[in-house]
């Protein structure tokens, strides 16, 4: 999962002195959150929505509106933009890059190449779409939550199981996360699964192992037998 197979690689850039009212239409436009700010060509700063609406929150209640689109004419981007912008190259992986953003407490980064080039543009908005991808919701199947021995075939003992009521796996994600030594957390999307099935294939699901959860996206319908982290 490498950024650069989930960036937008649509950039929409502004220069240095280009004015706010400028960055503004560009934002409104293109329906973006930030811009790479460049100076000949060359990445020099970043900004944003936030940027832009801080820089006119302290004057917009004391102009009327002409002296307000006026003095948006006039601010330059270099006044008001975040200088050496955090970058992220375009083979980082969207875990790598997604533990940046938020150790920055940013929205999104440029993607700059070995040559400095920016190539593309990362959000939340990108990382939030790899996840949707990644956990198969698209296919609007069931989702089941396991707190498993972590031990050779614990999860394969589980998707059989499933498979032999007729699911298809679209999904199966892990963790080690604040569970106890020798388990491991499991989630497994299935889809093809019949409703009429299901109380028997919970029975059988919960004889391997700890069944914390079912929840069915195409009815709406969640079932909380245990909580994980108990």
């Amino acid at each position: 999962m490498l950024v650069r197979n989930w960036m937008s690689k649509k950039v929409i850039s502004i220069d240095v002195e280009d004015s706010m009212s400028q960055a503004v239409s560009l934002i409104k436009e293109h329906k973006v959150r930030m811009l790479p700010v460049t100076k000949k060509g060359k990445l020099v700063g970043v900004v944003s929505d936030s940027d832009l609406k801080r820089a006119s929150a302290s004057d917009a209640t004391t102009l009327d509106v002409h002296e307000l689109l006026y003095l948006l004419s006039k601010i330059k981007i270099k006044d008001i933009m975040t200088r050496n912008p955090v970058t992220v190259p375009p083979d980082h992986t969207v875990e790598e890059t997604a533990e940046i953003l938020m150790k920055n407490k940013i929205s999104g980064a440029p993607v700059v190449d070995t040559n400095e080039k920016i190539v593309g543009i990362i959000t939340r908005d990108d990382l939030f779409k790899v996840l949707i991808a990644l956990s198969g919701l698209g296919k609007k199947g069931i989702q089941f939550a396991f707190k498993v021995e972590d031990r050779p075939g614990s999860i394969k003992e589980l998707t059989d199981i499933i498979r032999n009521y007729g699911g298809r796996i679209a999904s199966i994600l892990s963790s080690y996360e604040r569970v106890p030594a020798g388990f491991r957390i499991v989630y497994i999307r299935a889809f093809d699964l019949k409703r009429d099935n299901l109380p028997k294939l919970v029975e059988e699901l919960k004889g391997k192992a700890l069944l914390s959860y079912m929840v069915d996206h195409r009815e709406n319908k969640r079932q909380i037998f245990h909580d994980l982290w108990e």
